[in-house]
């Protein structure tokens, strides 16, 4: 209830549900009967589904108030446009309403499904439900009518599902699908094309289900991919069900996919590797970086310690060999420092070569620690990992001085360990030899994680006692700036320009 309370109508938007009469609410078809005034909102044809959901409980002595509208897909020639055109539209037909509510009149705004779910009558309600007293009667929506002649749930236990209108954007839509587990996609017609192309582009046509006038006469089901795009109306809903109630049929063939999960929890998944992570059977990697992974239904897991990279492709190879959709995990990107490299290497084998192997980008711990500094990528720099479990320390040695000397900034992955505790140390040894003791340096630890800190130093002040596996380095280059802002808080740029 809203609005004020004095000596007026009182306005009621009232939600008819997905077009069966039969599935109105008793508290619906009682207002209807009871208004003075009967609202409904229709095209420019004027017909109008709302009104055709309620003629049961109509009565002779109705006011009846057609609220065409001027513009549908049309052009126009409003000189505020398609927009313009429509909030006119609007200012008027509440206007019409408002005259009856000020005559004392009831007056009832018909909404097919559910008044504010994407319906016509919460234009009316930002307009007048302030001024009076108001009521909003809910209705079932299209979306639990679709799932109903399906005959399918659409989400269970922790799934998520996502209400997504056809008029996004088609990358958009994309995106959006791929990233979620169940969804709906509303106003189709004219859009149904470029949806259709985005359910494919996401991996879900399979999946996806195709509801027109549900519960209405002319209803019809079926397959996303078997419906003709010329045929498809307004009043009709893609669905992308629970795949926990609909099980996937096997795949033809397996395949790995390589995924990043950025430097820390889902916060830093791409819908692309959500997308590939909800599709696998199985998920394969380092413990920490498979417990990020939100466990799924019938999903099997395999964790396994940091220094088994080559076994651990294998055993990814071998699974999609045998037809399994397999997730490897990494954290931050695949290809720097991580799995990308060690599934690869092992696909090269004779065994393995018809094996589909895909790799898939996330954020690096190097790009996320220079976003919550600032911007000290900000010009040319080079990626080092410190660590000599794979490569000589003369080798490092030698790249770092190299990459000091051509004045770059410095991202250092790994470098320190339990058991490599002097790398740190030396490196800054090398870097001292070619950047003054004032050089700046980012120390981000846990970046996105609980335990995120990100700290300034100097390179002359830096402790190697305070640098641990968690820890990624950025060294400043020459022209590298610290500044500290309004707040008290540094932050850490280096320009794009370089002196001539």
């Amino acid at each position: 209830m809203s609005g004020e309370s004095r000596n007026t109508g009182r306005l009621y938007g009232v939600g008819l549900g997905p077009g069966d009469p039969e599935l109105m609410t008793l508290r619906a078809a009682r207002v209807i009967a009871e208004a003075d005034v009967i609202a409904y909102h229709c095209a420019r044809h004027g017909r109008s589904i709302a009104r055709s959901i309620a003629a049961p409980h109509l009565r002779p002595e109705h006011i009846e108030e057609r609220l065409m509208y001027p513009v549908t897909v049309e052009t126009t020639d409003h000189p505020g446009g398609y927009r313009g055109a429509l909030d006119d539209f609007y200012e008027q037909a509440a206007t019409r309403l408002a005259a009856h509510l000020d005559a004392g009149r009831t007056v009832a705004v018909l909404a097919e499904g559910d008044p504010f779910f994407y319906g016509s009558y919460q234009h009316m309600h930002k307009r007048l439900a302030h001024r009076y007293p108001t009521e909003v009667i809910p209705g079932v929506t299209s979306i639990s009518a679709a799932a109903a002649r399906l005959g399918t749930p659409l989400c269970e236990a922790e799934e998520v599902l996502t209400v997504i209108p056809g008029t996004l954007p088609e990358e958009e839509l994309t995106a959006r699908l791929a990233a979620t587990d169940s969804a709906v996609v509303m106003k189709l017609g004219r859009t149904f094309p470029a949806v259709r192309r985005a359910m494919e582009s996401s991996g879900r046509l399979a999946e996806a289900r195709y509801v027109e006038r549900a519960t209405m006469s002319g209803e019809r089901t079926g397959r996303l991919a078997d419906i003709d795009p010329g045929s498809v109306p307004y009043f009709s809903v893609a669905v992308v069900p629970s795949r926990i109630a609909n099980p996937r049929p096997a795949p033809g063939k397996g395949e790995v996919v390589v995924v990043g999960t950025g430097p820390a929890g889902p916060l830093w998944l791409t819908p692309e590797t959500k997308r590939a992570l909800a599709d696998a059977d199985e998920l394969v990697g380092y413990t920490t970086y498979v417990d990020r992974v939100p466990q799924r239904p019938g999903q099997i897991r395999h964790g396994s310690d940091n220094k088994v990279e080559s076994e651990r492709a294998e055993f990814a190879l071998d699974l999609a060999r045998r037809g399994r959709r397999v997730a490897v995990v990494s954290g931050g990107d695949p290809g720097v420092f991580a799995m990308a490299t060690a599934v690869l290497e092992v696909a090269s084998q004779d065994a393995y070569k018809d094996v589909p192997v895909r790799v898939l980008p996330g954020v690096t711990a190097a790009n996320a620690a220079a976003a919550k500094a600032g911007a000290p990528l900000g010009h040319d720099y080079a990626v080092l990992s410190l660590s000599d479990r794979l490569k000589p320390w003369e080798v490092i040695a030698e790249r770092l001085a190299a990459a000091a000397a051509a004045d770059l900034v410095l991202a250092l992955y790994n470098p320190g360990s339990r058991s490599r505790t002097w790398q740190v140390g030396k490196a800054r040894e090398v870097l001292l030899g070619h950047r003054a003791p004032d050089t700046p340096v980012v120390l981000g630890r846990d970046i996105g994680g609980p335990e995120e800190s990100v700290r300034i130093v100097r390179l002359g002040e830096l402790d190697p006692a305070e640098v641990d596996m968690r820890t990624i380095l950025l060294i400043g280059s020459s022209q590298t700036q610290v500044v500290r802002r309004g707040d008290g808080h540094e932050i850490v740029w280096t320009p794009r320009r370089y002196p001539e």
